[in-house]
């Protein structure tokens, strides 16, 4: 799930928990919202946390000088 996809679903959640006055028989719509913006917000740390662990910089390793690569320079 993308951030556009997780961005989504706490603004459909946010409408229906405080912006929309449907009743449905059966279901709760305040508590339908609330699950689909924990879910955004988890979904949303967990692409971060992702994010940022690709975007981590490895140094360089130095390349290794085998007793072959030595012999070979004299």
């Amino acid at each position: 799930m993308g951030l556009g996809a997780c961005i989504i679903l706490i603004a459909v959640g946010a409408i229906l928990t405080f912006a929309s006055d449907w009743q449905l028989d059966g279901v709760n719509l305040d508590l339908v919202g609330l699950i689909l913006m924990a879910v955004g917000i988890i979904g949303t740390a967990v692409y971060t946390s992702i994010l940022r662990r690709r975007r981590m910089v490895v140094p360089p390793v130095a390349p290794t000088v085998t007793e072959d690569d030595h012999r070979d320079l004299h």
